[in-house]
């Protein structure tokens, strides 16, 4: 059996979502130690708290060993070739795991490698966060096909993901962005054609009236630094704050897959509020990891 894949929602069928859905919350999961005496490499070319300590525990929940590995130990294209480094480690390791910066580094890996690989963050996916989101929402909100679901700010890798994962599942999505940081019209069509409502407004107001979850993202990200002060005045505008939860679901939740900047994309008054799902969101990050490696496995 060749090695499944885990690179981004999109290539899931909504039975394979749903599948690594249930092996994230099934407790037999970790008695059943499908990684037993098996290591895991986890590359992180882009540094990560959360990524880190969730895959690294995760990895030692289902019985193996993680072997943490900075990007510049790996040396991707410079000190050796995406390819290279995939078919060794391969021979070393169950599991490989990589946080890129390209996407195209771990459609690389998957092409040669014959251990599954998993996208722990790329620039265009971030497939783990959109799990463990789908699993909060669940646990708090009901089933995702009941529920309208809102993101404010930047149409970045998780807001995609993200919309991936709602409308895979039947649900809504809308997204509130500024002009030239929104979905454009192809991209909707996309989410749609996975099953579920897509659309998009400049409006943050709009966008999130009747929603059941709020969420948003830094409008500053890893690598973005130079753009701090512009971006700031850009998506100034897309704030959540109380206004924006009061436009809402009279008991809607908000989220954030953090880091979060109180101040800017979310007033501490809604952060640090009872609506706010922050934590139990981060904490699902273990969950979601568990239920991918367990998926990877065995499928392959």
């Amino acid at each position: 059996m060749s090695a499944q894949h885990l690179l981004d929602i999109a290539s899931l069928s909504q039975e394979e979502l749903r599948r690594i859905l249930d092996l994230s919350v099934d407790p037999l999961v970790i008695h059943k130690k499908p990684l037993q005496d098996k290591g895991v490499a986890l590359i992180f070319e882009k540094p990560s708290n959360r990524t880190r300590h969730s895959m690294e525990m995760a990895v030692v929940a289902l019985g193996g060993h993680p072997v943490y590995t900075r990007g510049e130990e790996i040396g991707f294209d410079t000190r050796e070739s995406v390819e290279d480094v995939a078919r060794i480690m391969a021979g070393y390791h169950s599991v490989l795991a990589a946080r890129v910066f390209s996407h195209s580094v771990v459609e690389r890996m998957a092409n040669v490698s014959s251990v599954p690989v998993i996208n722990m963050l790329s620039d265009m996916s971030h497939p783990l966060q959109a799990l463990a989101d789908i699993i909060t929402m669940e646990e708090h909100c009901g089933p995702i096909s009941s529920l309208q679901v809102s993101w404010l700010g930047d149409y970045n890798n998780v807001a995609r993901s993200l919309g991936e994962a709602v409308c895979k599942l039947g649900g809504h999505i809308a997204y509130g962005c500024p002009m030239g940081y929104e979905p454009n019209a192809h991209e909707l069509d996309r989410l749609q054609s996975f099953g579920g409502k897509a659309h998009h407004s400049t409006d943050p107001i709009e966008a999130v009236k009747g929603a059941h979850v709020v969420h948003t993202d830094t409008w500053i990200s890893m690598g973005q630094e130079a753009e701090a002060s512009g971006r700031r005045q850009i998506f100034g505008a897309y704030q959540v704050n109380d206004q924006v939860m009061s436009a809402a679901q009279p008991d809607a939740k908000f989220m954030h897959c953090m880091p979060a900047h109180r101040g800017e994309e979310v007033t501490a008054e809604v952060f640090d509020s009872s609506v706010s799902l922050v934590i139990e969101q981060g904490h699902h990050r273990l969950t979601s990891a568990r239920g991918a490696l367990a998926w990877v496995l065995e499928k392959s």
